[in-house]
């Protein structure tokens, strides 16, 4: 640190800063900080400092305005790069962070501690690709950082490299018998074929006892795990266990996303949707997107890997963005995703001013093809605005036999986003709410929506692939159907079975625990839900 080298004042705090730092004590952080700064405000170690200090205590505005004064006072300190694409990408200014990470990766080549950071940043923005390089840097500086190498596997599955995720988890386990989530990624890499691993949860579970809630991903993977051998009680009394953990820790109230649903119902109309006199003239240079929605587990990833291996069209997988613009437009200021008081905000909005903020958002992830996929599932929830911001927008929406569907979200580990799926009963009443949102939009949307089934599309691959493409306005590739050997990365739910040809080996597996999702069915029937 050259800049404060002959100020042995500023030498001495920057050392017990650093020191603080690996120690965690942040007020002695933030201490040594105001020091620095008062001794020399133009201190890029004081404001860097200043900027670890803020950002511990999620503070991201300021913790940005100080990464980026220290980068202004000295462009050479990598260090403070990072640290504010950090900031970035958590204030979801996501091509910022790539233009920065990008600047700046020569830089990296002898700090596994910032590869490791950046390699994070470029996949929590949607590009694990970048992210490889990178932590494949981190670990061969530091191989026995079981963190580093935590990174390395997970990144390994987004890429396809399933093989190497094996071997990485398997190490780590060796070193960390105990460690949970490592057992869960483990069982997602392969279908179980004996009872070693399971044997081997079920000590720990038996031997390190924890609070439920700490053992919710062990609780999936051997759901996940015995299902496969086809030990269907057992399979389902692990996942019971999982999901009532989670409901525990998150106290979720369906009945708010319900009435988000109904609100949505009400507001965008047929009338509302064919009164664009608000809206600004359509941008004819921007490319065109198309919105793969549906409930999760449905079809979604699968119907976005075969559209994304036509020539003409790439993907963005999921992204926040839409959800982010719209509730930025929206006008109502709240901590809340999205809520009815947002949805008649926006009703009276520019949707093209919310097209544009959405592309401008995106715009680092483009490619040089012409149309893009958007296939985050909640987008579900605003078609309507969908359809007036983009009005050439494709929009295709899968559905799945809805015990499948609703089974198959039971037993998924999702973020916070889906907490109706951690309880059955809760799973029943979001389905019938959905159910409702899709025959409103069937009717709002009519020939704009296209509608595939899951069943239908792994029982007749070409034939729906061919429907599809023509519907969406696209000439039929070959490599549509050989969408299994698309090396385009995957960070969603499915990133392991997306590189499977196609089966139908999902369908109708809910019979297999037909006794314990009774209860299930019962609440679909009753409602006029057809299961089958």
């Amino acid at each position: 640190m050259s800049q404060f080298a002959d100020n042995p004042d500023i030498t001495r705090l920057s050392t017990i800063g650093r020191r603080a730092v690996e120690a965690r004590d942040w007020p002695a952080v933030e201490s040594c900080a105001a020091e620095i700064q008062r001794l020399d405000p133009n201190s890029p170690e004081g404001w860097f400092l200043r900027g670890l200090a803020e950002k511990v205590q999620t503070r991201p505005l300021k913790s940005i305005e100080a990464f980026e004064k220290a980068l202004e006072l000295d462009p050479a300190r990598y260090d403070a790069a990072v640290e504010l694409a950090n900031q970035y990408s958590i204030s979801r200014r996501n091509g910022e962070a790539a233009e920065l990470l990008n600047r700046y990766e020569d830089a990296l080549a002898n700090s596994p501690l910032y590869l490791d950071l950046a390699g994070t940043i470029y996949t929590d923005i949607g590009l694990p690709e970048k992210a490889w390089p990178l932590y494949q840097k981190s670990t061969k500086l530091q191989p026995g950082v079981d963190l580093f190498q935590a990174s390395r596997a997970s990144c390994a599955v987004y890429l396809g490299k399933i093989d190497e995720a094996r071997t990485i988890y398997q190490n780590l386990l060796q070193r960390f018998p105990t460690h949970r989530r490592n057992h869960y990624h483990l069982s997602r890499l392969e279908k179980a074929r004996d009872f070693e691993h399971i044997d081997r949860m079920k000590a720990v579970l038996r031997d390190d006892e924890r609070p439920p809630r700490n053992n919710i991903p062990m609780y999936f993977a051997l759901g996940k795990e015995l299902e496969d051998l086809q030990e269907w009680e057992e399979s389902f009394e692990y996942y019971r266990k999982a999901n009532e953990a989670v409901t525990e820790v998150t106290g979720y109230d369906v009945g708010r996303d319900i009435a988000l649903i109904d609100k949505v119902i009400e507001v965008c109309t047929s009338d509302w949707l064919a009164d664009s006199s608000g809206d600004s003239p359509a941008d004819d240079s921007e490319k065109t997107p198309i919105f793969v929605v549906g409930l999760p587990r449905t079809g979604t990833t699968l119907t976005e890997r075969i559209l994304s291996s036509h020539s003409q069209v790439s993907s963005l997988g999921e992204t926040l963005f839409l959800q982010k613009v719209l509730r930025q437009e929206s006008g109502v200021p709240s901590v809340e995703n999205m809520n009815p008081a947002m949805i008649e905000g926006l009703a009276r909005r520019d949707m093209r001013a919310v097209a544009k903020a959405y592309v401008d958002s995106v715009r680092y992830r483009l490619g040089p093809e012409p149309i893009f996929i958007e296939k985050l599932p909640f987008n579900f929830l605003y078609l309507g605005f969908i359809a007036r911001a983009w009005p050439d927008a494709r929009i295709v929406h899968l559905v799945r036999n809805p015990m499948d569907a609703c089974f198959s979200m039971y037993k998924q580990v999702f973020t916070w986003a889906y907490k109706f799926s951690y309880s059955l009963d809760s799973l029943g009443r979001y389905y019938i709410a959905h159910d409702r949102l899709a025959k409103h939009w069937q009717a709002v949307l009519g020939d704009r929506m296209v509608e595939i089934a899951y069943e239908d599309l792994v029982k007749d691959q070409e034939g729906q692939t061919r429907r599809l493409l023509d519907r969406l306005g696209l000439e039929f590739e070959e490599a549509c159907l050989q969408f299994d050997r698309n090396r385009a990365p995957s960070t969603t739910a499915s990133s392991v079975q997306v590189r499977e040809k196609v089966h139908a080996g999902s369908v109708f597996r809910w019979k297999r625990f037909e006794e314990q999702l009774q209860p299930l069915r019962e609440q679909l029937e009753q409602a006029g839900i057809r299961v089958e």
